[in-house]
């Protein structure tokens, strides 16, 4: 019998009973095995220790409160995820998200986020993902090349609304996402075969997430993490030509939600696997980097909590582009200027981040776009940032023909750390540098509460309006006082 969903055991004391509670609930699942096709030598299969308080962990973590800062976090994540949802349905690749929803139809049981469609679970997460990452919009776990958000919200509300959970399931069920999609990219890394790591952090996350919100065991979370395992393998990292975005949007979102919310409603339906992947002949560490350890999957659980790890993006821009906005507003609450005044602006970043946003296409990943429309606008918006006509207006191109990107080794030194150095140099000679070390929204210099709900409004109320807006930012900023997933169905559609 599954224990009450909104039981409070605080995370970080699990790991004290882990060994004796999951030897017993091996025995119990071997007893049970042995009577099946097959059973005895799913009874014999042996078990690592890791995957024993993993898998522990995982089943555990609905029941378990979260520390404030981490619910906060959480719900912050939440916020952003939905909000990048919402502002991703007036975009391209949303567009034909919303296209494929209407097409498909399916059983009325999902939310389709900024449409009246309802869909099932499998194909609402695919549709969602898609919207969350339908550009640079969304959170962004730097040291992982990853946004895990988008597959892991989309996913966790795809079976919340499935399986009727309340608000409070649902924040842990999301933080276990963060903390599993993170960990399995910590522990195989790149590696010599693997290139890609998107898909990987984005099906585990997602996996663990829905997961978590059918409430499977300790025994079925070991299978949900083989299943996981099967899906995260693609490693190609040929989106990066996508010039639409439609394609990173799978990759990142769809794809990966899809995963996550296939491998647990599988499991849920009495699916069995191997109850290890982790460990044994062919297994997925050794498959993907062969000097991974293993026990990186449950370094720190219960005491590192990833979504706190895990940047939320102050501007809706390419993460590269986010350290230079930062700098080059410094500069302008300093020493404000006119753009009349300005000769030249120099923008060192780190050699990667300079080639990912060099004179690009598409407005939101191009720096020198993105720093002449804050000169002229005091500000780089969503509307902005995204307005690709504006990127021909001769006073946007008078300006971005003075603005120089060059790429810095010594700063390339510093990746994960997206440092830039920005130089504004004025008719009159005067130089104005500012060197930004943390990017606003990330764990060093987090954003607070006002810029994330202000962040927040600047994308949902220009597709459902204010009066929605204000509503849908409050419930989710409550959610632990959420009693049913699905009452946030109306605040994210539209009539």
């Amino acid at each position: 019998m599954r224990r009450d969903r909104d039981a409070q055991t605080p995370l970080g004391n699990i790991k004290m009973n882990l060994t004796r509670r999951d030897l017993m609930q091996r025995a119990a699942w071997a007893l049970a095995a042995a009577a099946l096709p097959g059973g005895v030598d799913l009874a014999a299969e042996d078990i690592s220790p890791m995957m024993l308080k993993l898998s522990a962990y995982m089943s555990e973590a609905r029941n378990s409160s979260l520390p404030e800062k981490v619910l906060q976090e959480t719900k912050h994540h939440i916020l952003d995820t939905f909000a990048a949802m919402i502002s991703g349905s007036e975009l391209p690749p949303g567009r034909m998200a919303l296209k494929f929803a209407h097409a498909y139809g399916g059983p009325n049981i999902c939310t389709v986020v900024a449409s009246d469609v309802l869909l099932g679970p499998i194909e609402a997460a695919i549709v969602n993902g898609e919207l969350a990452h339908s550009d640079e919009t969304d959170d962004d776990y730097t040291g992982g090349g990853a946004h895990p958000g988008s597959a892991i919200v989309p996913a966790t509300l795809a079976i919340g609304e499935k399986a009727g959970i309340s608000g409070q399931h649902f924040t842990r069920a999301v933080a276990l996402g963060y903390d599993i999609g993170m960990r399995a990219f910590q522990t195989v890394g790149t590696g010599p075969i693997l290139k890609d790591t998107h898909i990987l952090v984005g099906t585990f996350g997602a996996a663990a997430a829905a997961g978590c919100a059918l409430g499977l065991n300790a025994q079925q979370m070991r299978w949900l993490v083989d299943y996981a395992a099967q899906q995260a393998g693609a490693g190609f990292a040929t989106w990066r030509r996508d010039t639409d975005h439609i394609e990173k949007g799978f990759v990142f979102g769809g794809s990966s939600a899809r995963n996550g919310v296939n491998a647990a409603l599988v499991v849920d339906l009495g699916w069995t696997a191997v109850t290890d992947v982790m460990s044994g002949p062919d297994n997925f560490v050794l498959t993907y980097n062969p000097k991974a350890d293993p026990a990186k999957m449950v370094d720190g659980l219960g005491e590192r909590y990833e979504v706190t790890m895990t940047t939320l993006k102050r501007w809706t821009t390419g993460g590269p582009i986010q350290s230079p906005l930062d700098a080059l507003q410094l500069i302008m609450k300093k020493h404000p200027f006119e753009p009349a005044e300005v000769k030249q602006v120099v923008v060192r970043a780190a050699t990667s981040a300079a080639y990912t946003v060099n004179n690009r296409e598409m407005p939101d990943i191009c720096l020198q776009h993105m720093v002449a429309v804050m000169i002229l606008d005091k500000t780089a918006s969503f509307k902005a940032a995204h307005d690709k006509p504006r990127m021909q207006d001769p006073e946007v191109l008078r300006m971005r023909a003075k603005v120089q990107l060059i790429g810095d080794d010594d700063l390339e030194k510093l990746i994960p750390k997206r440092v830039a150095v920005v130089e504004v140099t004025l008719n009159d000679g005067t130089k104005l540098t500012e060197r930004v070390e943390s990017v606003r929204g990330t764990p060093e210099n987090p954003m607070n509460r006002e810029e994330v709900v202000a962040k927040a409004r600047d994308l949902i109320v220009p597709v459902l309006g204010a009066t929605k807006c204000d509503a849908l930012i409050e419930k989710l900023l409550s959610l632990e006082t959420v009693k049913e997933i699905r009452e946030l169905r109306p605040l994210l559609q539209r009539a």
